[in-house]
């Protein structure tokens, strides 16, 4: 097999325009929407995600910080959470059972999460490519604070050496591998909910309550540690229009602040929010 680039593997083949016979531009709304806690907004992301399917929204990125919770996939090993719930509530953290794919993970403030809510038909339609993808944006992320990092076969998300942060030749080159970036997704019908999650400032000791992702060999970091800037998710969100643009090669306006919204759905799904530009995802 050819030694590809992930570059390459995320090359679009687009659907021409009849009228012009130039490709569709793939476009998508992306917004920052402050500190929430996870269940409303795992419910708002599938209510998007329907009016997504019907058309009444465009193609559209959450960008976010959660409160504390840890969350388990489907298959995710119960014994991967560390704490039992009665301790995790003492300590304020949300326990929640969730549609993604993956084992145990965390959230928590410091941390960067994006889900973005796509419909991938009619030329994206690769899981693996999607996959990638979301690697490829927390990469170009992190590469803006100095820090390098890349894929690890075997082993999903996002990956430092945590020896040499500014370089990243490929795990059989690091001296300590860390994590620094999850993904975990779901996809219905080729639309897509759930994302990644890229460290930012995060506690990291709050991975001590779990086994991240089921995998014990390895350790967590964030760029705060590897970087030692004080960085918030807020500036990073707001920035970060051009690498979820190049990573996920669509056209992004910059990013709006809903932080302050009450009412979301409400936000997201008016008139003027872009319903009806679901056609650049056809």
């Amino acid at each position: 097999m050819p030694n590809t680039s992930l570059r390459d593997l995320l090359k679009p083949v687009r659907d021409p325009d009849p009228a012009h016979g130039a490709p569709w531009p793939r476009r998508a709304r992306a917004v920052w929407i402050g500190r929430r806690r996870y269940a409303p907004i795992h419910d708002l992301q599938k209510q998007l995600v329907e009016a997504r399917a019907e058309g009444r929204m465009g193609d559209t990125i959450l960008l976010l910080e959660h409160d504390p919770v840890i969350t388990l996939g489907p298959r995710a090993n119960p014994e991967n959470v560390l704490l039992d719930a009665r301790a995790l509530n003492e300590r304020d953290i949300d326990l929640v059972a969730t549609g993604r794919g993956g084992d145990v993970t965390y959230h928590g403030p410091g941390q960067l999460v994006c889900y973005p809510l796509l419909d991938l038909r009619p030329d994206r339609c690769d899981v693996r490519r999607y996959v990638r993808s979301l690697a490829e944006v927390m990469i170009l992320l992190a590469r803006e604070h100095h820090v390098e990092g890349g894929v690890v076969d075997g082993m999903i998300g996002v990956w430092v050496d945590r020896a040499a942060p500014q370089e990243w030749g490929g795990p059989e080159w690091a001296r300590e591998i860390a994590k620094v970036g999850a993904i975990g997704v779901r996809l219905s019908r080729w639309l897509t909910m759930h994302g990644f999650a890229l460290n930012i400032a995060v506690d990291l000791r709050a991975f001590e309550l779990i086994v991240p992702c089921g995998i014990r060999e390895h350790g967590v970091t964030s760029l705060h540690e590897l970087t030692g800037r004080k960085l918030t998710v807020a500036e990073v969100a707001l920035a970060s229009a051009p690498q979820l643009a190049r990573g996920l090669d669509m056209e992004i306006p910059p990013v709006e602040d809903l932080s302050g919204v009450a009412d979301l759905a409400g936000a997201l799904l008016a008139p003027e929010a872009g319903a009806g530009e679901g056609r650049s995802a056809l």
